[in-house]
Order: structure tokens, then sequence, then C-alpha cells
């Protein structure tokens, strides 16, 4: 990994960057995952690259959903896995739930690295190198392991993944996405949109576990009942708006 001074104004942005490109480098990530990084990185900017009350909202009724779940699944895809393998790790064993990889560019060797890959950074069972049950979609995110996304009452989608999130949802599984495009088909179609940078978000939701996990189900249900996704994303928006919005008037820009 490149060599970049802590004191560099854009230092996260650039370590994460590498991040992906290690992945790329060592077979876990695709290289299309490379523009997928970069189109979130423009929306954590414009959402201030920090987590919005509305995000936490999102993030404390995911984890709420998680506790209540019978059979929580965490779906893994290869940037993910170069990105927080750690704390992909540590969000499953605090809360349960279990890890699952799930790829677009599927390979067996490549599932099996980034099984490899999360076990090495702390991750216990890994699900996924199955593929024993299909979805109804016609690429290789339908293949899925019968005892994890296939049986899933709740499953974690970090990042984009549209088509498979509608599918879902459609099975009747509770979804929740880390997804910084409030519009994409994966935030719009999901029961439970976190717009956050997947890092701050994990790490808000492995602290939200350890805070909540004494509560009572019928607390934790409460906290399900109260969530509007709607109202997230609409903020999401809003926020976007007027950081752009403020950004040009420190220019002296006038936004029409």
């Amino acid at each position: 990994m490149t060599d970049i001074p802590k004191d560099h104004p854009r230092y996260e942005s650039l370590i994460t960057r590498e991040r992906i490109v290690e992945g790329v480098n060592i077979g876990i990530t695709s290289k299309q995952g490379l523009v997928a990084q970069g189109r979130g990185e423009a929306f954590d900017y414009m959402i201030g690259e920090k987590t919005t009350k509305s995000a936490a909202i999102a993030e404390r009724a995911a984890v709420a959903n998680i506790l209540l779940a019978d059979n929580a699944i965490i779906s893994v895809n290869g940037n993910t896995a170069a990105l927080v393998p750690d704390l992909m790790a540590a969000l499953a064993d605090v809360t349960g739930a279990r890890l699952e990889v799930n790829l677009f560019h599927r390979s067996d060797a490549r599932v099996h690295k980034i099984i490899d890959h999360l076990k090495a950074h702390g991750s216990g069972v890994v699900l996924g190198g199955k593929g024993d049950k299909r979805l109804d979609l016609s690429h290789d995110r339908a293949i899925v392991d019968e005892e994890g996304i296939f049986s899933a009452d709740v499953v974690l989608v970090p990042l984009e993944d549209g088509d498979r999130c509608q599918k879902l949802v459609e099975m009747g599984k509770t979804v929740i996405t880390i997804d910084l495009n409030p519009l994409s088909r994966t935030a719009l179609t999901a029961n439970i949109t976190i717009v956050d940078n997947v890092t701050r978000a994990l790490k808000n939701m492995i602290q939200f576990t350890k805070d909540m996990k004494t509560q009572n189900r019928d607390s934790l249900q409460e906290i399900v009942d109260s969530f509007n996704n709607d109202v997230t994303i609409s903020d999401a928006l809003y926020t976007m708006q007027e950081n752009l919005k403020n950004k040009a008037e420190e220019k002296g820009l006038t936004c029409v």
C-alpha cells in the first residue's frame, strides 16, 4: 500500500482507495469495484463525510432488526471484504449474525479467497462456498447458501445491489442496505436504507449493538415499528442539497 502521510487533508479517502486497489491486486475485489468506490466517495462528499442524524436512526433500526431476527445474514462482496473485513467480523460477532460471500463477478476461487481473507481478519464461520440454492435472477448473485441468504429473515446488503435487493424484498425478507446514493435502486427498494459511508456505519452499528443488546424484544420492536425509510431518504437528499448550496455560497456562486 502506498505510504500516505497522515496529515494529508484527504488521508481517509486516499487510504480507502488504496484498500480497494489492494483488494484488486490480491484477487478479492473486481476492477469494477474501483468504479463503485469512486461513485460512493462522490456521494459521501455531498453528504458531508459524516453520519447524519437520520443515518444514525437507520443504523439503530437496522441493529434492532438484526437482534430480533431468527437468521440474520450479512452479505459480503469484494469491496466490503477489502475495505472493512475486521468490522464485518466484529458486527457478526456482536450481533450473532453470520457472514455470507455473494458476488456478481463470481468464481469459486474468488469466493474462497474472500472467505479466507475474512477469517484472517477475525471471522468465524463464513457462508457462501456451498452455493446450493439459487434466487430468481439471471446472474451469479443468484447463487446463495440455503442456510444463509436463502433462508434468512433479515439480510444486510452493504453497498449497491439493486436487483438482488428487490428479489430479497419480494421473498419477504427484511433488507438493510448501506448505500451513499439515496436514489439507487437498492436504496429505494430496501426496507432500511443507511445513507452513510460503510466504515462509519459499521462502527456505529457495532456500538449501537453493544448499547442495545440488553433491551427486551418489545423495546427493540418499538424501534423497528417507529422507523420510516421514506423520511430517511428524504433527509439524505435534503442534506445533500443544503451542503451543495452552502458550498456554492461560500464561493460566491449562485444556485439556480
